[in-house]
């Protein structure tokens, strides 16, 4: 330290030169987390691995929309409004790929407006980045919806955007609202106008010196980051940057009060309460350190927060003590009185109580706390829409279509199957249908849409049943055809029977006679056809025997047309009886082409139950798709609209009964994932790439990593604290009571904070990121509370092990209360942003410091190492 002093100045400018020059350089922290954007999911996730897909396939495009309301139904007017507006946004350039009007089509309406006709969505495909798309949607909001029109424009960017943009105004009101408080609370700890700025030049420093360089980390290294990163780095290095402060300053000014000059002062402070910042400062770095080890980037985004500490360790030991020797006393000026290391009255009393009643002193502890623990339910919140509240157009678009078509309309989960060939073929989309159906009877999921059900409605045509009975009812208009032709025949046999009597013996028209006995064989013939395909169902066999009756129609029928020749040449009635029989053969040529009709008709249903017959997709699904089938103009807006990469990969999308943000939501999502892959299994598609999109699909990735992460993460941040402690303190007893106690404060913390936002304001739960986030914030802050007393009681320890921790409790209770109450005052600043993830950390922090500097710590912990006595060292040697 003496050497610092020394070098003082040169050192003092280096710093401050360089915080200047690394702040004009570096890039904007701020821009730098709007682009690594809200949700980072690992590059396993089903929600990035179905979006790469997307993007690779060129068709990675977003849908925003744009929401009208109207007080009435639509009338025409409204309509040519809408209509116009689509045309006009179409026309903004290259950004806009489609723009889908609501009333182009009936079909078109059906999807795009509400049942009530007073909501109406227009739907618009953008390829671009999130400023891009944002751009858009300023320009179109402000120069193409009029005046007079309620419309809203919502989509994922945009959701995106009003987070950021609200989480950023949040970090400027935490920042003024931080500098302002930490002023007034130094300015009553220690009653002077000048200490005050030390600690917020200080602390200034460092939050400058580290948001440079974390900034240049991420451009360089890749360094995770997040919305998260700049609020945590103003929380914390103030906070506990203010506390190590009034640590320092306090014991400063004792030294000075004692009549020591201003070096030996400086050097003697930083034997003492520099060696307890230092521990301190090694803990929290670990604790903030360990999140490095996450594997999902916005919890690993924190870290940055470690890279603040390491600078703040650097500030503290080399421009604090430049002011330290700088002002000399005046750094307390007007100020007389020491205003550090006064006994704390209220410690002292607690003191008393725990030290000589440890039994009953933890049995007050757990009356207040363990009745809170039994309150907590974990429940967590991943409605994105809560960060920012309903004022933002975003939220009131989504609502606005969570009202008119229903909550799960508004953003549906897309099931993406892609595979290395053409999936869009009559042996694959049997497998999509199968799935369509299955995902189906999930009782919370409404209807999905797949190119086998483009509406979202079954088409029975697909299903053999369906197919079957229109074959059953094609055989039964055959029979029907072969009975209208039996009767034309025999009106046709009747009548050559009759002109045959007509025609005198010698006339040579005896072929009539065998005409008329060939067609009653026929006749006979087609009923045992008529009567064989009803029992047997035999197409193939009764299309074969229409044919032989066909050729000996064909056979009678130019009998008759000979028959008729010969009476032309004769005289008198003879004659006249010509024309009679040419009728007759029109007749029965009549019957030959309907015949051929019912032949056909036969032949084709023979070929479709013979490919039914070959079909292996037919047999593992019950669904059929002709030859054909694809190539009709009604299957091709389906197939436009669901298939995507040349026809490798489908897109299947399920619309949700609940709410798309909620946890049934996600609960759905798992089942979902559940169900297509039991379906797919063993079929063509169970080599298939299967990936998932949509709210809830990311929502349900966020909970399965974040759950998995927070684990990992958490037990490597505690065994690295353990370590250290133990290292430190020459013992494995006391680090536990650190962490144990701990533990007990931030899960008593996470209780009160539900009771505070789900029972009493209502919220559906707690923001999914914030129980890591509070976790890392109390335990890594709450240690360095607990470090305080316990070295300090360490220092006392060789006179007592109950007087030490008595003596230890009064010294220390003032600075412990004053720290807890500046750090709980940083993230209190936390409160005004707005940001409700914000106001859930702030909650626990705020009440984990308090609970753990009032009770716990007072109550607990002397309770606990005054119940070890000297195994309180455990397994290293006594101090006393």
């Amino acid at each position: 330290m003496r050497q610092i002093l020394k070098f003082k100045w040169p050192i003092a400018i280096a710093l401050i030169a360089l915080t200047a020059v690394l702040f004009v350089l570096s890039p904007n922290l701020t821009k730098q987390a709007e682009d690594a954007g809200t949700f980072q999911l690992p590059e396993n996730a089903d929600s990035k691995i179905a979006a790469d897909i997307l993007e690779e396939a060129g068709v990675g495009d977003e849908t925003i929309s744009l929401v009208f309301t109207f007080d009435e139904p639509v009338n025409e007017d409204s309509k040519e409004k809408v209509s116009s507006i689509a045309e006009e946004i179409a026309e903004e350039g290259s950004l806009i790929k489609e723009v889908l009007d609501p009333f182009e089509s009936e079909e078109m309406s059906d999807q795009l407006v509400s049942e009530d006709e007073q909501t109406i969505l227009l739907p618009i495909t953008v390829d671009g980045t999130d400023d891009e798309v944002n751009e858009l949607a300023n320009h179109i909001r402000q120069d193409l919806i009029p005046d007079n029109t309620t419309a809203y424009l919502t989509g994922e960017s945009i959701i995106n955007h009003d987070v950021n943009e609200s989480a950023q105004k949040g970090l400027e009101r935490t920042e003024i609202i931080t500098v302002v408080l930490i002023f007034v609370l130094l300015l009553a700890v220690f009653r002077s106008i000048t200490t005050p700025f030390i600690p917020l030049l200080a602390v200034g420093v460092t939050y400058l010196l580290s948001q440079s360089i974390v900034a240049f980390l991420i451009d360089w290294i890749g360094f995770p980051v997040s919305n998260y990163t700049q609020i945590f780095l103003v929380a914390v290095l103030f906070g506990i940057g203010t506390d190590y402060c009034i640590l320092l300053l306090s014991r400063y000014k004792e030294e000075l009060t004692e009549g020591h000059s201003v070096e030996d002062a400086i050097v003697n402070t930083y034997k003492t309460a520099g060696r307890t910042l230092l521990i301190s400062g090694l803990a929290v770095f670990i604790g903030f350190a360990a999140i490095g080890f996450a594997d999902f980037p916005i919890f690993k985004s924190a870290v940055g927060v470690a890279v603040g500490i390491a600078i703040l360790m650097l500030v503290l030991f080399t421009l604090v003590p430049f002011f330290m020797a700088l002002l000399k006393d005046k750094l307390f000026w007007p100020s007389k009185k020491s205003a550090s290391h006064k006994d704390s009255k209220l410690w002292t009393s607690f003191g008393r109580f725990s030290i000589n009643k440890p039994i009953w002193s933890m049995l007050v502890v757990a009356v207040i706390m363990v009745p809170l623990l039994f309150t907590y339910d974990d429940q967590l919140s991943f409605n994105t829409v809560n960060e920012i509240g309903s004022d933002y157009e975003s939220v009131k678009g989504l609502n606005a279509i969570e009202e008119g078509f229903g909550q799960g309309d508004s953003l549906p989960v897309k099931v993406i199957i892609q595979k290395d060939q053409d999936i869009v073929t009559e042996d694959y989309l049997p497998y999509i249908e199968t799935i369509s159906k299955e995902i189906e009877k999930n009782d919370n999921v409404d209807s999905v849409r797949s190119i086998t059900r483009p509406a979202g409605d079954v088409i029975d045509d697909l299903y053999v049943d369906s197919q079957l009975a229109q074959v059953g009812d094609g055989l039964n208009e055959a029979t029907n055809g072969i009975d209208d032709v039996q009767n034309g025949l025999t009106e046709v046999q009747n009548g050559l029977d009759n002109i045959s009597n007509q025609i005198p013996s010698s006339s040579n028209a005896g072929g009539l006679e065998e005409a008329v006995n060939g067609l009653g064989q026929i006749n006979d013939q087609l009923g045992s056809i008529s009567a064989g395909l009803q029992q047997s169902q035999n197409v193939a066999a009764a299309s074969e025997q229409l044919g032989q009756v066909q050729q000996q129609l064909g056979q009678i029928q130019q009998g008759l047309a000979g028959a008729s020749s010969d009476l032309q040449g004769q005289a008198g009635q003879t004659s006249e009886l010509s024309g009679g029989i040419t009728e007759l053969s029109k007749g029965v040529g009549s019957s030959i082409d309907g015949l051929d009709e019912i032949k056909n008709g036969l032949q084709d249903a023979a070929d479709i139950v013979t490919d039914m017959g070959n079909s292996k997709a037919l047999r593992n699904t019950g669904v059929f798709i002709p030859d054909g089938t694809l190539e009709d103009e009604e299957f091709e807006p389906a197939i436009d609209r669901y298939a995507f990469d040349e026809q490798k990969a489908v897109t299947l999308e399920v619309i949700l009964k609940k709410d798309p943000y909620s946890t049934e939501a996600i609960d759905t999502v798992r089942e979902i994932k559940e169900t297509v892959s039991r379906t797919i299994d063993g079929t063509p598609l169970e080599d298939a790439t299967v990936a998932y999109n949509g709210v809830a699909s990311i929502n349900s990735d966020l909970s399965d990593i974040s759950t998995s992460d927070f684990t990992r993460t958490v037990i490597i941040m505690l065994v690295g604290l353990f370590t250290i402690l133990t290292l430190l303190f020459r013992s494995m007893i006391m680090p536990l009571v650190m962490i144990g106690s701990l533990l007990l404060t931030y899960f008593t913390s996470m209780a009160i904070s539900e009771l505070i936002f789900i029972n009493l304001l209502g919220y559906d739960g707690i923001t999914w990121a914030v129980p890591f986030f509070g976790f890392v914030m109390l335990i890594a802050l709450g240690v360095d509370y607990s470090i305080f007393l316990l070295d300090r009681f360490n220092e006392e320890a060789s006179i007592g092990i109950r007087e030490a921790m008595h003596r230890s409790m009064a010294k220390m209770g003032t600075v412990v209360i004053t720290a807890a109450i500046i750090l709980a005052g940083t993230f209190g600043a936390m409160m005004p942003s707005g940001v409700l993830s914000l106001m859930q950390i702030a909650t626990i922090v705020i009440t984990g410091l308090l609970l753990y500097g009032l009770i716990v710590l007072p109550l607990l912990i002397p309770a606990v190492v005054v119940s070890f006595g000297k195994g309180i060292w455990w397994p290293f040697k006594s101090k006393k």
